[in-house]
């Protein structure tokens, strides 16, 4: 396994503010200004013997989803840096399996398994100014999410306007095909972790806060996380 070392360490904004800068470009980006075991073996120190080996298996798990509401094509994966390809890793934490930690300085996401094992998610996260750290817990999960822009993007970008009614979900819609929204304390942050088509993003900060991860590595991770799971988001 890749060995990584975990360090157990999440912030507030308007609803639609958050849901709108997180996740967007116009066409996905300009918004944004504004299985794991089968891929986890190939993470095992030593196993990754050539590109073309990692590149096959990596087209396997981010292949098309024919079968979602709104089918989901396959993620361009030249465009991600395998690093960031989902995988099984070491992780030494205390947190118990099932907690998601956010490593926004690293660009990754980590669900806690049995045994010391955690699988690990490539992540866009926030830029400069947005970042923030503390726990926090999934108070509610959302399948292709409605998104609204918010008051202050409208001001920026006034071709976003006409979604200020909402914008439903879809494969255009910035929240894209699964949505965890952070809680602390029995109120909502604001802050998500939600689903990108956008490959190029993956290893950079360009968010106001949420937290993005491949679309079909979010449904991976979405399909494993009740409601009220911990969500810890490390300093970057």
């Amino acid at each position: 396994m890749t060995m990584d070392t975990g360090k157990a360490a999440a912030g507030g904004m308007d609803e639609s503010a958050r849901l709108g800068w997180c996740a967007g470009r116009l066409s996905r980006r300009s918004f944004l200004a504004g299985s794991a075991a089968g891929f986890g073996a190939l993470g095992l120190a030593g196993c990754a013997t050539t590109d073309g080996l990692i590149l096959a298996e990596a087209a396997k798990i981010y292949g098309p989803m024919p079968d979602e509401k709104f089918p989901i094509p396959a993620t361009d994966i030249r465009k991600v840096d395998p690093k960031y390809y989902r995988r099984t890793v070491r992780y030494e934490t205390r947190e118990a399996p099932g907690t998601i930690i956010v490593d926004p300085g690293n660009f990754y996401v980590y669900r806690i398994e049995e045994d010391g094992a955690a699988t690990r998610y490539g992540a866009n996260v926030g830029r400069a100014g947005f970042l923030w750290s503390g726990d926090a817990y999934v108070g509610r999960k959302s399948e292709w999410a409605t998104w609204t822009p918010p008051k202050e993007m409208i001001r920026r970008q006034p071709e976003v306007a006409q979604y200020a009614r909402g914008m439903p979900g879809g494969l255009d819609n910035p929240l894209g095909a699964r949505t965890l929204h952070l809680y602390q304390n029995g109120a909502y942050t604001l802050y998500t972790i939600y689903a990108s088509s956008e490959p190029d993003s993956i290893g950079s900060g360009i968010t106001s806060g949420c937290v993005g991860l491949l679309s079909q590595d979010m449904i991976h991770l979405y399909s494993r996380t009740p409601v009220k799971t911990k969500v810890v988001v490390l300093p970057a």
